[in-house]
């Protein structure tokens, strides 16, 4: 069996690159958070958390599991269970977010399109990882390309959820 940096090592450049965006990516929501201070008070703190703060999470988490990906260590066994570790924490929040989204009634102003890429996308991507992460526990090549398609779940939903918030806060008086 191959050692694990053996086996990512053709992966490399990608994660470098989904790493660099999604950090990129982050910063731009800082940016668009700033230009729209004026309509994030105290009294739509429920709102931010369950729109805003998701979004930086989940660019977070590829991030997170970029960085993962080009640890150069040997072991299998470690980088599966840090990347499971990743997506369970991602797969949870992703779930107290709709929670959250349910207990303020955010729900009932929600279009189908709106709830897909709200909370099932996110979910599948969290939940995409997980699934990487154990194949890598199987010392599995496969979870490396699977956790390709977690990042691009992730970010393709982060991407568009940051560009429906950003049209969210500039179109508001």
């Amino acid at each position: 069996m191959i050692p694990f940096v053996d086996a990512v090592r053709a992966w490399h450049d990608l994660y470098t690159v989904v790493g660099s965006v999604s950090g990129t990516l982050i910063g731009l929501l800082f940016v668009a958070a700033s230009v729209g201070a004026r309509i994030y008070t105290k009294e739509r703190l429920p709102a931010v958390r369950a729109f805003v703060s998701p979004s930086v999470v989940h660019f977070s988490a590829v991030l997170a599991v970029c960085l993962v990906s080009l640890v150069p260590t040997s072991s299998w066994t470690l980088a599966g269970l840090m990347v499971g570790a990743v997506g369970a924490f991602g797969v949870v929040y992703a779930g107290l977010v709709w929670r959250g989204i349910h207990r303020h009634g955010f729900h009932a102003n929600l279009d189908l399109d709106d709830r897909v890429w709200y909370a099932a996308v996110p979910a599948a991507g969290h939940a995409t990882v997980v699934v990487a992460g154990v194949l890598l526990l199987c010392r599995s090549q496969a979870g490396c390309g699977l956790l390709a398609l977690a990042m691009g779940l992730l970010l393709l939903g982060g991407i568009r959820n940051a560009w429906d918030i950003t049209v969210f806060a500039v179109t508001r008086e």
